[in-house]
């Protein structure tokens, strides 16, 4: 059939030419599209032939496609070791494909394995019988680096150490499947996964529409609804503990949490009060019941664990200790991922739950006993040498790993002793031989390497298995190279049935909801969007000056004219350069607005951080390229429509939320400090001629002026119109205008039927400049209003964001 289907297609020269569109079963492989007397599996003869009908170019744009939504939902991973480093999610664009009967196997022997892995966990926090019966040797625990002993007898809320658990699972030569290993710590990848299926069916929509492929947001909605149980009181919070913008699957943090409606957390947002975990709002302290912890565990609470840790919360182990808050997973969960706890899974297995494994791990020695050391030294061309604590496969360990069929025989013969002396720190693992995928490479399909992310959750009706999850594929025919840090990438997976399944969705069935309480914006959240409005306004003012500034430099060729001369001592006083067409700073503001909208990646939208992203990346094209004169003016022009087209998004799409205030703020604070500090210095009467018309422009208000004022340009009329008029979206009263309608409606305007001290100030500087007349508006005044705002931007700082 497979050979069948590939002459088919090559006949119609649509695809590259080996059998089965260039598919080869490798020797010893159970491939995953082909059987074992090779014939092309069932669940693959659907996609097989609708990819015989497509060209090239139709592959190609379908595959551009996905590629291209992942571009625009900004989906990213991060290189290890290179906090700076994005790098853009490495979709596989062929799904792999499994049948729903052997899935409901794979999910049997998962949920298993989940609750044997919750067994033992509880053990070695609880009772100890484990090692004490001599099941676990002690050393495997005690040495441990993932066992905490604070959290020694410490019992979960609801009882249960696991919630979420990751497992990677590989195909044998045999056709049956193993666990490689469990992840329990901070299991990563369902975001991802989802990013996988929506991209993938860009590619594929009709097919996938055709076939019976099972849903996803069942499981999440499952997840959610269990974590909404969980919460001890009403007025509870759920929250996403991430370590911060600098993790490598922080994209993922973010994604998850808007997905799930959850708060975004990071340590320094939360506080321990009373043994009960609150979260830092621009309205006071809001209780956390539930926490999906995505930082390891021994960084969580620097009192009691890592004292070195910088993004954890004192007093959280405390917390636990009361039972006030329940974690996903239990803090101390992650010993259960060390590779050397599989070599005692069969045995656990059978005295935990009385049975065998349904889902053996991969064949593991651990070198700690004198049989299993002879094992792997008597076995060393089949073996994998490894740490015994590490709690990654060896696939994925950087390097830690040696295979055995590597070493000359010089180090072979050394291994036993090399055993004998570090054994309890080794283990051995039969070398993994992982069947094959499809996989698209240079035009045609090639077999690659595949392992599979599997995720469960503890749902109220017990362990669910997510109907699919993510494959990683190799980047060639060394298993290694599937890790994603080596180069590997990852498909989406479709389990399909034989008949129509149910189309679930995360919204509810019912009529009835609730609106979340407003209030809940934490601190930091609130800090970073003031911050990006302000960051945003502070490179609008700049390009408007510097395009004003270039555009009469290309008139007049000098820069010691006394106007640009002017102009051009104030932007110095602003580090802004204008030797550099694109200075410096201008690139500061913007990667500094970047990196602020980075840090609330769950509160900003798709669209809006496309914006931003293209805007850097401009500014950055035209600080190599542009020359001073009309280029720059040119350049300046298109950065300030594409800044424009930023806030129109921003305006237009932004939910009018405790976020959106402390945004706008932002930006009219900083326009009006703008607007303030250029009236201060080109409005005096030692003003160069041409200060007023240049204002006019920096203020976008030419035209106005020019409807308002039956004069030419003149101190009182510029700064009438540029100061002092409420219906000008560019003077500093609107601004104040605009602050004092956003802080009356920001938590905590009134205590007690006061004002809070941001609000009285507010109202102090609105109506002292609303009855200001242009006669009065000096130097001296200017510069108080300046002092004025800078104080206002302290405050608000210590009303909301301490």
């Amino acid at each position: 059939m497979a050979k069948k289907l590939a002459a088919e297609a090559i006949g119609n020269g649509r695809l590259d030419g080996d059998p089965a569109f260039g598919y080869r079963a490798l020797p010893g492989v159970a491939d995953e599209m082909l059987d074992p007397q090779g014939n092309v599996r069932p669940v693959w003869q659907r996609l097989l032939a609708a990819l015989g009908r497509m060209d090239e170019t139709e592959l190609a744009n379908r595959f551009a496609r996905a590629d291209r939504y992942l571009r625009d939902a900004g989906v990213f991973y991060r290189a290890y070791g290179k906090e700076g480093t994005e790098r853009s999610w490495p979709l596989s664009h062929i799904p792999v494909l499994i049948d729903e009967a052997e899935w409901a196997a794979v999910s049997e022997g998962l949920i298993q394995r989940a609750e044997l892995l919750e067994k033992v966990v509880a053990d070695i926090y609880g009772e100890n019988r484990l090692v004490r019966e001599g099941l676990l040797p002690p050393a495997l625990v005690a040495s441990n680096p993932q066992f905490l002993r604070p959290l020694v007898g410490v019992e979960p809320a609801g009882g249960h150490f696991l919630h979420f658990c990751t497992f990677e699972i590989g195909r044998g030569p045999d056709g049956n499947w193993w666990v490689l290993s469990d992840r329990t710590e901070a299991p990563s990848g369902a975001g991802f996964a989802l990013e996988n299926r929506v991209a993938t069916t860009r590619a594929f929509s009709n097919l996938y529409a055709e076939t019976h492929v099972h849903r996803l947001a069942s499981f999440f909605g499952a997840f959610r609804d269990t974590l909404q149980a969980q919460k001890l009181h009403p007025d509870d919070r759920i929250a996403v503990l991430s370590p911060g913008i600098a993790n490598e699957t922080y994209f993922e943090h973010a994604y998850i949490a808007r997905y799930l409606g959850f708060m975004l957390l990071e340590g320094e947002d939360l506080t321990v009060v009373g043994s009960r975990v609150m979260v830092r709002t621009v309205a006071g302290l809001k209780p956390i019941g539930v926490l999906w912890r995505r930082l390891d565990a021994s960084f969580a609470d620097p009192l009691e664990l890592d004292q070195s840790s910088h993004i954890g919360t004192p007093g959280l182990v405390e917390a636990l200790r009361a039972g006030s808050v329940s974690i996903v997973n239990a803090i101390g969960s992650g010993i259960l991922e060390t590779r050397a706890f599989l070599a005692f899974m069969p045995t656990l297995c059978r005295h935990l739950l009385g049975e065998e494994q349904k889902l053996p791990s991969i064949a593991t020695w651990w070198c700690g006993q004198q049989p299993e050391r002879q094992q792997v030294a008597g076995n060393i061309e089949g073996m994998v040498i490894g740490p015994a604590y590490s709690t990654r496969p060896f696939f994925d360990d950087n390097g830690q790993s040696v295979l055995g069929a590597s070493l000359r025989d010089t180090a072979k013969a050394s291994v036993a002793e090399w055993l004998a002396t570090d054994g309890g720190k080794l283990v051995g693992q039969e070398v993994v031989t992982l069947s094959t995928t499809p996989a698209w490479v240079r035009g045609k399909l090639t077999p690659r390497p595949m392992s599979l992310r599997v995720f469960a959750a503890r749902t109220r009706d017990g362990w669910q298995i997510m109907p699919g999850g993510f494959a990683r594929i190799g980047s060639g025919d060394d298993v290694a190279a599937i890790a994603m840090q080596a180069g590997g990438t990852a498909a989406d997976v479709w389990i399909v049935s034989d008949r129509p399944v149910e189309r679930t969705t995360l919204l509810p069935a019912e009529e009835s909801f609730t609106r979340n309480l407003p209030g809940s914006l934490p601190s930091r959240a609130a800090d970073n969007l003031f911050w990006l409005g302000r960051y945003i306004e502070r490179a609008e003012g700049a390009l408007r000056i510097l395009r004003a500034w270039h555009s009469r430099f290309a008139e007049a060729a000098d820069p010691n004219m006394p106007l640009l001369k002017d102009v051009s001592s104030y932007l110095a006083a602003l580090d802004i350069r204008t030797r550099q067409p694109v200075p410096d700073s201008l690139l500061a503001n913007i990667e500094s607005a970047l990196f602020s909208a980075g840090n609330i990646r769950d509160r900003f939208s798709p669209d809006g951080w496309l914006a931003l992203n293209d805007l850097s990346k401009t500014a950055r094209k035209f600080h190599a390229t542009v020359t001073a004169g009309d280029d720059a003016t040119h350049a300046m022009t298109i950065l300030l429509r594409k800044l424009a087209g930023f806030a129109g998004l921003v305006h237009e799409n932004m939910y009018r939320f405790t976020g959106w205030r402390f945004l706008s703020i932002g930006r009219y604070l900083e326009r009006g400090l703008h607007m303030t500090r250029l009236l201060g210095h080109m409005s005096g009467p030692e003003a160069p001629d041409g200060a007023y018309d240049m204002l006019l422009e920096i203020g976008d208000s030419v035209m106005t002026h020019r409807r308002r004022y039956n004069v030419n340009t003149a101190a009182l009329t510029v700064t009438d119109l540029l100061a002092l008029d409420p219906l000008n979206p560019r003077s500093v009263l609107f601004q104040l205008n605009e602050i004092k309608t956003e802080v009356e409606l920001l938590p905590n305007a009134f205590a007690n039927g006061q004002m809070s001290p941001f609000y009285r100030e507010t109202m102090r500087l609105h109506s002292g400049l609303a009855v200001m007349t242009p006669e009065a508006m000096t130097a001296p005044v200017y510069k108080r209003l300046e002092q004025d705002l800078e104080r206002l931007s302290d405050l608000l700082a210590q009303t909301y964001l301490g």
